[in-house]
Parts: structure tokens; sequence; C-alpha cells
């Protein structure tokens, strides 16, 4: 990011693929029911120009704005994960080993004997 945003491909990572919003992408008209040509031709041309201009003035009045906006958001979210969830679950990693190592113990103690007859029953059967 030191050069700056990539200003030809602006979304490298497809994030927004499923914004199909080209005229094909919203207008089809079946072979058996056409518009004139002109006004197809004209509702394409008025579709398109429509989407720029609105797309254009929104971007240029809102978007610096949003963009800080979601930075911010970002920023205390990762702040929030960083100093606060992150080390929960750190503590309750060191907290429940003891309770890992007892529930261990336990079952060891009541399955291990449990195993070990079952296996010389089971032994006990040849071909």
């Amino acid at each position: 990011m030191a050069d700056g945003p990539d200003m030809e491909n602006r979304d490298p990572n497809n994030i927004n693929d499923h914004l199909q919003v080209a005229f094909e992408d919203v207008f089809a008209e079946p072979d058996h029911a056409h518009s004139l040509d002109c006004v197809w031709r004209n509702s394409y041309k008025c579709f398109n120009c429509t989407k720029n201009c609105c797309y254009l003035a929104l971007t240029t009045l809102c978007s610096i704005f949003v963009a800080f906006c979601w930075a911010c958001e970002f920023a205390t979210l990762t702040f929030y994960h960083v100093w606060y969830v992150t080390p929960c679950f750190k503590v309750c990693e060191i907290e429940l080993g003891c309770c890992k190592k007892f529930y261990s113990l336990c079952m060891r103690c009541a399955l291990d004997p449990l195993c070990e007859a079952c296996g010389l029953l089971f032994s006990a059967f040849k071909k």
C-alpha cells in the first residue's frame, strides 16, 4: 500500500462480484417480446448515463465520509480483538488447562480398565 491503491483493478479480491449492475445484467427482452430498437437503444443510454452520474455524485459527496466511518469501525474492531478478545481466550485457555488435565485423568481412571478388560475379553477369541 506504499504506492497507493491500484487504480486499474479496484476489486483485486473480487469481493463485489455479486454486484452485476450493467444494463444487460438487469434488463433482457425475450425473443417474443421486443420493444422498438430506438427505445431499447435509448433505454440503454439512459440507464448507463443515469447510473454513472448518480454513482459519481454519491461517491463524490459521500465516499470519503463513509470510508472514514468504516476505518473507525475496523480500527475499533481490531483494537477490541487485540486488547480484549485474544487475551480473554488466553485466560480461558490457561484457566481451563487444569480442568482439561482433571477431566483427562478421570476419563483414564474410568475408561482404561474398562477398555483393557474388553481387550482381554476379545483377545480370547481366535480364528
